[in-house]
């Protein structure tokens, strides 16, 4: 299979070197500014492409790797996007976090343009991308997955089969609701503690033999006790804007939203006094109260 990749970014970057490396794949990717450095890759054997329409044009499968909805639609539906050039039978693997009704138009448009879509959306890190073993959520019809799990392979630990399509955005939002909601509120809780004068390493100690243990301690326990964020490299921005989709999930069933908008309003707080491109640990330390004028 001759696979493209269009967003090598943090985590798009991690994805290609392991279609490179451990599925020795050929690959094409979309030359673009937000790219990490692309000449390890290139060593590999990548080939750069100039347009979205060059990427599908060559590809049997497309790996979409960016930042949300509008990317993905302008990726796929602009004049010179992956639709103008789409091979019959192409499939089109969106690892984006993406609105579920904007997924399901955009799967309709591939289709319509003779392809096969799956929503594949990720859960873990950069550093996982990196190791590939990234997991992966996926939303389509098995027999699509089927016919490009071995690409997947290369960059993923697990591949789950969660449901038709948009049912991988819907659980990457509902996903990313409590896993960023859990790290503001520890954030918010880690600040209090700082403010009082308790030892960090006892607070978490406490957390971490208690109620407070898990997943999202452990991404926030280097910058609660050391300040170093460097271990969770996503944006506040990203954070608020994954939010704000599964609230306009929410919204769209009728169902309630109510701590997720007082985690967005919590987190656009820190975007407004220019925080958006720290690391979401870093709320740790914007919620901690601010010394007098």
């Amino acid at each position: 299979m001759n696979v493209g990749i269009i967003g090598v970014g943090l985590m798009g970057h991690g994805i290609a070197r392991n279609v490179l490396i451990r599925g020795r794949f050929p690959l094409v990717f979309l030359d673009h500014p937000g790219n990490q450095p692309v000449d390890d890759l290139v060593g590999l054997g990548a080939k750069s492409c100039e347009t979205a329409w060059e990427v599908a044009s060559v590809s049997d499968v497309i790996i979409l790797c960016v930042t949300g909805s509008p990317e993905v639609e302008a990726v796929l539906a602009s004049k010179d996007g992956v639709l103008a050039g789409l091979r019959n039978g192409a499939i089109v693997v969106d690892c984006s976090t993406s609105i579920p009704e904007s997924t399901l138009r955009m799967a309709e448009a591939v289709k319509n343009a003779g392809g096969e879509f799956l929503d594949a959306p990720m859960t873990r890190l950069a550093k996982q991308a990196h190791e590939g073993t990234l997991n992966l959520l996926v939303g389509g019809d098995e027999a699509v997955l089927a016919k490009v799990r071995s690409v997947l392979a290369s960059f993923t630990e697990n591949v789950e089969h969660v449901g038709p399509i948009s049912f991988g955005h819907r659980l990457k939002l509902l996903h990313n609701f409590v896993s960023i909601g859990f790290m503001a509120l520890l954030a918010e809780a880690a600040a209090h503690s700082a403010d009082a004068g308790i030892d960090p390493r006892i607070f978490v100690d406490v957390l971490a033999k208690g109620g407070g243990a898990g997943a999202a301690l452990e991404r926030m326990r280097p910058m609660m006790i050391s300040g170093d964020s460097s271990n969770v490299p996503f944006f506040i921005d990203n954070a608020f804007k994954d939010i704000d989709y599964y609230r306009a999930m929410a919204s769209g069933s009728g169902a309630s939203k109510e701590i997720a908008d007082g985690v967005a309003a919590a987190i656009l707080l820190a975007i407004k006094d220019g925080q958006g491109r720290a690391y979401t640990p870093e709320l740790a330390r914007f919620f901690q109260r601010k010394a007098p004028a």
